[in-house]
C-alpha cells in the first residue's frame, strides 16, 4: 500500500466492483473539462488525467446508468480542479486571494446554475458548475437543493483552510475532523451517487439519528482513507496542515510513522462502527440502496487510492 505500509490499515470488507463503461466515461469527462476550459495542456491537464476521476466514480457507482455515472465523474473532476487550484496552484494560500473565486461560485449556486442569457460567473469553474447544476435539475430538482447546500459548505470550508495556511496553523483534532467532512467534497459526491441509484429514503428516515450517524461516518472514512494515502506526497511538497496524520503528529508529538498508525487506528475503529451501524439498519428494505451506496464509496476510495497517480 502506497505510503501506509505497516500502518495496520484494515481493508474494507465489501465487494469491490467497477462499472464496465468506466473507460468510456473517463474520456468523455476529460473532454468535457477541457472543452469548458477547466484545464489546458500542461501540468494541470496531466494532474487531472492522472487523478482518474472516472476510476473512482466507476468503483463507487458500478451499476449506475452511464449518463449518471458521467455526471458523477464530471463533478469529481470539477472538485479535483478546485482542489488542485487551492493546493498546488496556491489559490488557497490566503483567504483574500481565494475569496473572489468562492464568491463568484456561490453566485452560481445561489442561482442553481440558471443564469438566463448571461454567462455564469467564475470563468470556466463557474461555467462547469452551472452545467452540473442544470443537469442535476433535469434529473431531480429536489436533489439539486441538497447538492447546492453541500457545495456551498465545501466552498466556505476552503476559506477555513486558506486562513489556516496563511497563519501556518494546524487545527486541533476535533476541529479538523468536523471540517474535513466539508473540505473533502464527499457529501456532494454521495448526493450524485444517490441520484444515480435513485436513492430516496423518506424524510423521516433521512433525518433518523442512526441514518445521519452512518452518513457522517461514511464521509469520515472516505476522508481519512484519502489522508492516509496522500500524506507522503504532501510531505514532499510544501507542508500543509490539512491532513489527519499531520494533525495527529503536531498535537501529540508523535513521529510520522506513529501518527500514521494512530490515524489508521481511527479508520479501523470507524470501520467497525460502520459495520455495527449498517447491521442495525439492514432490516429496513427502503434503506438498502442508501447502504449500498455508502459501502461502495468506502470500498471504492480504498481501491482507487491504492492505484491513484494523484498520490504518486
Amino acid at each position: 500500500m502506497r505510503g501506509i505500509t505497516g500502518s495496520g490499515l484494515h481493508e474494507p470488507p465489501f465487494l469491490g466492483q467497477r462499472h464496465p463503461a468506466t473507460g468510456r466515461v473517463a474520456g468523455e469527462s476529460l473532454a468535457w473539462a477541457r472543452g469548458l476550459g477547466l484545464v489546458e495542456d500542461g501540468p494541470r491537464w496531466h494532474r487531472l488525467r492522472a487523478a482518474d476521476a472516472a476510476e473512482l466514480a466507476g468503483r463507487a457507482c458500478p451499476r449506475a446508468p452511464v449518463g449518471r455515472l458521467r455526471l458523477l465523474t464530471d463533478l469529481i473532476n470539477w472538485l479535483f480542479v478546485v482542489d488542485d487550484s487551492c493546493d498546488e496552484d496556491e489559490l488557497g494560500a490566503e483567504p483574500g486571494r481565494l475569496a473572489p473565486t468562492v464568491a463568484t461560485l456561490l453566485d452560481v449556486l445561489d442561482q442553481h446554475g440558471t443564469t438566463g442569457a448571461a454567462a455564469p460567473a467564475g470563468g470556466p469553474l463557474g461555467v462547469a458548475l452551472a452545467d452540473i447544476c442544470r443537469r442535476v435539475h433535469h434529473h431531480r430538482p429536489a436533489l439539486l437543493l441538497r447538492l447546492v447546500a453541500q457545495l456551498r459548505e465545501y466552498l466556505l470550508a476552503l476559506l477555513w483552510e486558506a486562513a489556516n495556511r496563511e497563519h501556518q496553523r494546524v487545527p486541533e483534532l476535533t476541529e479538523y475532523l468536523q471540517m474535513r467532512r466539508h473540505t473533502g467534497g464527499v457529501r456532494p459526491s454521495l448526493a450524485l451517487t444517490d441520484l444515480a441509484y435513485d436513492v430516496r429514503p423518506g424524510p423521516g428516515r433521512r433525518t433518523d439519528p442512526a441514518v445521519l450517524a452512518l452518513d457522517n461516518l461514511t464521509v469520515d472514512l472516505v476522508c481519512w482513507c484519502n489522508d492516509l494515502f496522500s500524506h507522503r506526497k504532501e510531505l514532499r511538497a510544501a507542508p500543509d496542515p490539512h491532513n489527519l496524520v499531520t494533525v495527529i503528529a503536531t498535537h501529540t508529538g508523535q513521529e510520522i510513522d506513529a501518527a500514521v498508525c494512530t490515524a489508521a487506528g481511527l479508520f479501523n475503529d470507524g470501520l467497525d462502527r460502520f459495520l455495527v451501524g449498517e447491521a442495525a439498519l439492514a432490516g429496513d428494505p427502503t434503506l438498502a440502496p442508501f447502504l449500498d451506496v455508502r459501502r461502495s464509496w468506502i470500498r471504492a476510495t480504498y481501491d482507487w487510492s491504492l492505484r491513484a497517480g494523484r498520490y504518486a
